[in-house]
């Protein structure tokens, strides 16, 4: 069975750095994009970043410049890099596996978050 598992997040200070992580187990094929959200107290679920199978990137408004998506050279692994943070980046963060296994059926896979917390 295939399992998103996130990991890295942490209580830090404002100003401060943090890389978050995704690791998927079991067999995974057909991927097609990797992507991270967010989910703050009382708000929706939003995309912060994803990175698509080719490299390409792309990235939330409110995070540009300062986070950054890559991946594993096995595709399998998908990280994110934090850096300048502020209060407002304080949520849960969500891992997420985009595939194709045919031609017109997409179908996401979702880790179940790790909590990042910005705070003096």
């Amino acid at each position: 069975q295939v399992q998103l598992v996130e990991s890295g997040g942490d209580l830090v200070q404002p100003g401060g750095s943090l890389t978050l992580s995704c690791a998927a187990s079991g067999s995974i094929f057909s991927v097609t994009a990797m992507r991270w959200y967010r989910q703050a107290p009382g708000k929706q679920r939003e995309l912060v970043a994803g990175i698509t199978t080719g490299g390409d990137t792309n990235y939330a408004d409110p995070v540009k410049g300062r986070f950054t998506i890559s991946r594993d050279t096995t595709q399998n692994t998908v990280y994110l890099q934090m850096n300048s943070l502020k209060p407002e980046d304080t949520a849960v963060y969500y891992c997420n596996y985009q595939t194709r296994p045919m031609p017109t059926i997409l179908y996401d896979y979702w880790g179940r978050g790790t909590q990042v917390t910005v705070s003096s």
